[in-house]
């Protein structure tokens, strides 16, 4: 998302937990303003948009994508420190970013948007990802939420929810799920792909490319919304 944003003209600023990310993105797409920051912590969120101010003055766009698996497991097997970091880092820091961006977003000329990045699992139940799942759930109330608060300020409010997406992340999913069931991976891995109406996962370009379609004038009156970018996924 940030090259597309990149590549579409935007300035763009990124944080992440891991410094070897933020190097990495900062040598790959230079212009880029990136810092370290755990968007669990509501200090560091607030060090991280003042930077923001600093630099450029202002925001147009949030796009709220920090998120983690989360453990897999039985319910009564989940560990309640698990179970809390999963919901301050999916859950807690939209809200502390969103409460940074917001006084921004009100000041902005054009057409101010806030994008939550959720998941096909805050539409669906997923066993054994319960953590997980609540929390996207919950994002999708928040987006709704914000979105009615928000439209007087003409600021725009959107969820994507991801399906399956290709890449490293997704594979330590499918390894742990298969783990918790008792099957190979490939047997896992076949699974979630015959979920799918379309038969194949989701590349990180696609939830890219509609995040920039929701910020685009294209969608000036899309708000409120949780839409799937997912092949449609018929069940979890």
């Amino acid at each position: 998302m940030a090259r597309a944003f990149r590549d579409s003209g935007a300035r763009v600023c990124v944080c992440d937990i891991d410094r070897v990310a933020v190097d990495r993105i900062a040598t790959e797409l230079p212009g880029i303003m990136a810092c370290v920051a755990d968007v669990a912590d509501p200090a560091q969120v607030d060090r991280f948009f003042g930077e923001v101010e600093n630099a450029h003055g202002g925001l147009d766009v949030l796009v709220n994508n920090a998120g983690i698996a989360g453990p897999t497991g039985a319910v009564e097997a989940i560990d309640p420190a698990e179970w809390q970091r999963t919901v301050a880092v999916n859950l807690n820091a939209q809200y502390y970013c969103a409460r940074r961006a917001v006084p921004m977003l009100k000041r902005s000329p054009g057409s101010p948007a806030v994008i939550s990045i959720a998941s096909v699992a805050g539409r669906l139940g997923y066993a054994f990802r319960t953590p997980y799942a609540s929390t996207k759930w919950a994002i999708v109330g928040l987006v709704k939420s914000l979105a009615i608060e928000l439209g007087p300020s003409g600021i725009r409010v959107n969820a994507i929810l991801p399906g399956v997406v290709e890449g490293e992340r997704m594979d330590r999913v499918i390894a742990a799920r298969a783990q918790a069931l008792g099957i190979t991976v490939d047997a896992m891995r076949g699974d979630y792909l015959r979920k799918i109406s379309l038969r194949r996962m989701v590349a990180v370009d696609d939830v890219a490319a509609m995040a920039l379609f929701l910020c685009s004038p294209a969608a000036r009156n899309v708000t409120g919304q949780a839409i799937s970018v997912d092949g449609n996924v018929e069940y979890l």
